[in-house]
Parts: C-alpha cells; sequence; structure tokens
C-alpha cells in the first residue's frame, strides 16, 4: 500500500480532483442516491456528491487520507479505511465513483467484483484511471537513467489496461459497458522540478533510494517531450468509462 502525503497531495496536485470533478458529468448524481466513492483520497471528490444531495460512503486503504477527508467532510459521509479488493456494503448503492484510484490496484478481478456486489441491479460505475501507455515517457526516462548508472529498470506500482482489457474484465464482472473514452491529456506540473515532485509523490518507493544525479538525468531525457511553455507535462493517457450492473 502507498502511503501518502495527503497535505502535499492536496497542495501540489490539485489537478487530480479538478479533472475527476468531469466524472459527475457521468455520473449524474441525483438527490438521495446512495454513491460509493471507491478510492476516496481527500474527498474533494466526494464533497460534491455531497453538494449533490447524494448519501455518501468513501473507502480509502490509507489512513492519512480518510483522516484528511474526515477534516474535510465532518459528519457529512461515512468514510472507511478499506481494501478495494475485499469491501462490502450493507445495502446495495446507486452508483460506485471512482477517479485515478483503479490503476494502483493489482487485482482487478477481486475490485470489480466487489464493486458489482456492492451496486443494486441497474446501478451505475463511473471512473477514469490510467490506461496503456499511461506516463510512458516518465517511466521510460527514469528506467534509461538507472541502466546509464548501472542501476535495475525500476519496478511501477501501477497497472494500466487497454480499453479492449478492461470492457472484458467489467464484462466479466457482470457490468455492462454503456460509455468509454481513452484519450491523452497531457497535465501541467507545477514547478521547475515538477517531474521530479511527481514522481515523490507517485513512485516514491521506486525513487526515494535514487542518487540525485540520476533522477536529474532522467529529467534531462524527458526534457525534450515533456519540458514545454516553460513547464514539465505528465504524459497522461486516461480510460474513462460508464457501465451498468446488470
Amino acid at each position: 500500500m502507498t502511503n501518502w502525503d495527503a497535505r502535499a497531495y492536496d497542495r501540489d496536485f490539485a489537478f487530480v480532483a479538478a479533472y475527476g470533478a468531469e466524472l459527475l458529468d457521468w455520473l449524474k448524481p441525483q438527490p438521495g442516491e446512495s454513491i460509493l466513492d471507491l478510492g476516496c483520497g481527500t474527498g474533494e471528490l466526494t464533497q460534491r456528491l455531497i453538494d449533490a444531495g447524494a448519501r455518501v460512503i468513501g473507502l480509502d486503504a490509507d489512513p492519512a487520507m480518510i483522516e484528511a477527508a474526515r477534516e474535510r467532510l465532518g459528519d457529512g459521509a461515512e468514510l472507511r479505511v478499506a481494501d478495494a479488493h475485499d469491501f462490502t456494503v450493507e445495502q446495495p448503492v446507486d452508483a460506485v465513483i471512482s477517479n485515478a484510484a483503479l490503476h494502483w490496484m493489482p487485482a482487478q478481478v477481486e475490485v470489480l467484483g466487489c464493486v458489482s456486489d456492492a451496486l443494486r441491479e441497474g446501478g451505475r460505475f463511473v471512473a477514469e484511471m490510467g490506461a496503456t501507455g499511461n506516463v510512458a515517457s516518465i517511466t521510460a526516462a527514469v528506467d534509461r537513467a538507472c541502466r546509464e548508472a548501472g542501476l535495475p529498470d525500476r519496478t511501477w506500482p501501477w497497472f494500466f489496461n487497454s480499453p479492449a482489457e478492461y470492457a472484458a474484465m467489467l464484462e466479466d464482472a457482470g457490468l455492462e459497458i454503456r460509455q468509454l473514452d481513452f484519450y491523452d491529456r497531457p497535465t501541467k506540473l507545477t514547478g521547475p522540478d515538477g517531474m521530479t515532485r511527481w514522481l515523490e509523490m507517485f513512485a516514491s518507493a521506486q525513487v526515494e533510494a535514487l542518487p540525485a544525479e540520476v533522477l536529474a538525468r532522467a529529467e534531462e531525457i524527458a526534457r525534450p517531450s515533456l519540458w514545454h511553455d516553460d513547464a514539465w507535462w505528465a504524459d497522461y493517457r486516461r480510460l474513462r468509462f460508464r457501465a451498468v450492473k446488470l
């Protein structure tokens, strides 16, 4: 499990929640609906669901994220530290939403089984996640810098599927695809050290022991493709979908 710095996450990577707000257009939450926010993080998207009048359950595996969500939301939502691979709800919910979280979960079949079990018949599952090729330029630059320094490639912590692969897994879980987008979303990072700070937040275990000169070399390798308009841009590639439980 990744241990997050919740305050730095909100401060330096606010784009995660900002882009996640677009999922509400796909979900169309209604007053009184029960909605589960899977991988709720610090609760910013959860707050938007509450503001729409929904009754919300927020789940996250990291206690620090749940604590930050409690500070934000108070008693506005039911918040739980929970493993997405093994969770249950007391009553089926009308919808499940997940933003930028599914690609952290290694056993997708188990996760989707839990999601399907949590939904009522006809309930919606709306999510966005990293897809095949996500941050490929960043990881390739780090791996090349490591090899040049005589170090092994990193073992990256994410799981990026193709649209076809993920659609098949959804259908196997009894979730029928109604809408799916696969797209590039170059994402601006903050500051002249934005790429390194991104790595320190989202791949801390993979880079924390690397010498500073290796990370500097990775930046040098990535700069021609990821630095423009006086900023670093992460080469995000995303999968967004809306599915319904049969």
